[in-house]
């Protein structure tokens, strides 16, 4: 079980993780701004098992990789939502964080709900529901498996 932390449609990439961070050498020294402009504490009270979970177009703008990055840093589990940018998406499977396109979860939960994630049968389930997902393809989630694109290269 992990925590929800729920955002809305067209959270951008740099709101995910603003551009003045990408200064910063290190994916560790940036994970503490994650979400800064929509939710100043998000990066102390997300803990390693919890889940993002948003409406549509999530992770639109510019195609940092360092967005997914810092969600997986931080240890965030899955990021669950409607639908998202195509760049966002690809870059997170690369990096190694899990992405599932979920269109009726995010109408039924609140931040602070708690859900759990079967990526294997496409389901997410929170507050005694069950809600069907897409189930990535063997390929992607054998990149996941290994952590990333890089690593399943080896």
């Amino acid at each position: 079980m992990g925590k929800i932390f729920r955002f809305d449609s067209d959270v951008d990439t740099d709101q995910i993780i603003a551009s003045q961070y990408l200064l910063y050498p290190t994916i560790e020294e940036m994970k503490a701004y994650t979400f800064e402009s929509l939710d100043r504490d998000f990066a102390k009270n997300v803990k390693p098992g919890d889940y993002v979970v948003a409406c549509e177009n999530f992770g639109c703008g510019s195609s940092r990789e360092q967005a997914p990055s810092v969600l997986k840093a931080l240890g965030v589990k899955a990021v669950i939502a409607k639908s998202f940018a195509r760049i966002f998406y690809r870059n997170a499977i690369n990096i190694g964080l899990p992405v599932i396109v979920c269109k009726d979860l995010y109408d039924e939960v609140k931040t602070g709900d708690e859900m759990e994630l079967d990526m294997t049968e496409g389901v997410a389930k929170a507050n005694g529901t069950d809600y069907e997902c897409t189930k990535l393809p063997e390929y992607m989630q054998g990149i996941l498996d290994k952590g990333g694109l890089l690593a399943s290269l080896e």
